[in-house]
């Protein structure tokens, strides 16, 4: 019984290990960008792993709670994971993905070096935040991460202004503030499945899903404004119904 209870506490760690072990891969996956393995380049290499990371973060904190295992050490493994996946490796997709254009200068190359910054400073407050157990404040690392991947699939394919200092820096420091702003932003986390109770959680999932159908990697950019608009309208109703 022992060692099936072993087992079980850490099967939580094992599924955070796994979101860590993706991000890191998909770093090295961003180095080799322009590299085509098995049909996909390096940078889509990247960017699905980033996603196979997010699935993986958000599978751990269901098993925890489904176990009933929610340990401090599972916390602060998961915040540590969340850095690489979500901080550092949209933040060298991006980088590569400017490298990969001579118009662009080094300089501004360097500049997404302020996302795991920000993603960070986000994970810090969160972890001492008691407030955000059902919703956040401010925008979640992985929504970051997977505004970065349509980021950078619009720049690679159809939209190089994208990368225009003007345009890039605005938005980069926009999304670092909303991270660790305090702007009321929907969790996914059910505490049951009805409908009722979870009507802008289902909304947004299907809403998503058609989004990324329709536009594939570029209209992950597009899911994360539609994320937020969902949210905005949540929290002014909640707003209002309070007053």
């Amino acid at each position: 019984m022992k060692i099936n209870r072993n087992i079980r506490s850490n099967i939580p760690n094992g599924i955070t290990c796994l979101n860590v072990l993706c991000g890191t891969l998909s770093i090295i996956a961003s180095a080799h960008s322009n590299i085509s393995v098995l049909g996909l380049y390096g940078w889509q290499w990247a960017a699905l792993l980033i996603v196979m990371a997010a699935i993986a973060d958000f599978f751990d904190g269901f098993a925890a709670r489904y176990l009933h295992e929610m340990h401090t050490m599972g916390a602060e493994l998961d915040s540590l994971s969340d850095q690489v996946s979500f901080g550092v490796a949209p933040a060298m997709l991006l980088i590569f993905a400017l490298l990969s254009k001579p118009s662009v200068p080094l300089w501004l190359a360097c500049v997404p070096a302020i996302i795991p910054v920000a993603t960070a400073v986000r994970l810090a407050k969160f972890n001492v935040d008691s407030r955000q157990s059902t919703g956040f404040l401010g925008m979640p690392v992985p929504a970051n991460a997977v505004l970065w991947i349509g980021y950078v699939a619009s720049l690679r394919t159809d939209t190089p202004w994208l990368a225009l200092p003007w345009v890039l820096i605005p938005v980069m420091l926009f999304i670092c503030w909303l991270m660790v702003s305090e702007v009321p932003m929907i969790s996914l986390k059910f505490k049951n499945w009805r409908f009722k109770d979870n009507l802008a959680r289902y909304l947004l999932i299907i809403g998503s899903a058609v989004i990324v159908a329709i536009m594939r990697l570029p209209g992950m950019l597009w899911v994360i404004v539609f994320y937020a608009l969902v949210s905005l309208v949540v929290s002014r109703r909640k707003s209002s119904s309070t007053h």
